[in-house]
């Protein structure tokens, strides 16, 4: 939450983050399939019980000013950050998690945020379910820059009909950015930190960037854009 708050106060219009179903079906925030990195304790996120995932501190591993964060829940998130738009990114450890997309649609749906949120994924088939429960909200296709891109986004974006591709960096060109805005894909761009990068997008007519630095992005958006 310390980190989504900080982008707010930088300039960010939004955030992104990730969520999985835990052991006892909750909806959680974050990013690795286990809390190992973050927590220093092994817990595989999508078999702990959300009290086991509750306990844990993940945030010293930043700093002493972040002892005691802990894992959040989707809900309290849109709760908490009500003006903000929301970046959904559905995880999967190789087995699809159906039960997942379902649950994230009750938040949103509960939450009456479906409006401000778009949902994404690497993982087809959940996004796929999520997409046949909730056509009107905005979803958006992942693809990074492997030798399977261009197959992954011709199947996601003809099979999925997303609003948004939410292309690696490295593979939005002139003539990519003007093809998906030809099929009126608004797209989306990960992971862009550098400001020149920030400003070829903006160039390029890229609807958000997703960036670790959002002072420094947002900066970089205003002398390319002017706003």
């Amino acid at each position: 939450m310390a980190a989504f708050h900080l982008a707010l106060e930088q300039g960010a219009d939004g955030i992104e983050l990730d969520v999985w179903c835990c052991g006892t079906g909750e909806v959680v925030v974050h990013h690795d399939a286990d809390t190992s990195r973050t927590a220093g304790q092994p817990r595989r996120v999508s078999r702990a019980s959300l009290g086991e995932l509750r306990r844990l501190d993940v945030g010293s591993w930043k700093g002493e000013r972040f002892r005691g964060e802990r894992i959040p829940l989707l809900n309290e998130v849109l709760e908490a950050l009500p003006g903000a738009v929301v970046n959904v990114e559905l995880k999967s450890s190789g087995i699809p998690h159906l039960a997942l997309a379902r649950a994230v649609l009750r938040v949103l749906l509960d939450a009456a945020a479906e409006e401000r949120c778009i949902v994404s994924s690497f993982d087809y088939a959940v996004l796929g379910v999520f997409r046949a429960a909730a056509p009107a909200v905005a979803s958006g296709v992942l693809f990074a820059a492997d030798r399977c891109w261009r197959a992954r986004e011709l199947l996601g974006t003809h099979l999925l009909r997303p609003r948004a591709v939410h292309p690696d960096r490295m593979l939005v060109t002139p003539e990519r950015a003007r093809a998906w805005a030809a099929r009126g894909l608004a797209v989306n761009v990960w992971t862009v930190d550098a400001p020149d990068e920030v400003e070829r997008l903006c160039t390029l007519g890229a609807a958000a960037v997703i960036t670790n630095r959002p002072a420094v992005a947002r900066a970089a958006v205003r002398r390319a854009t002017g706003r």
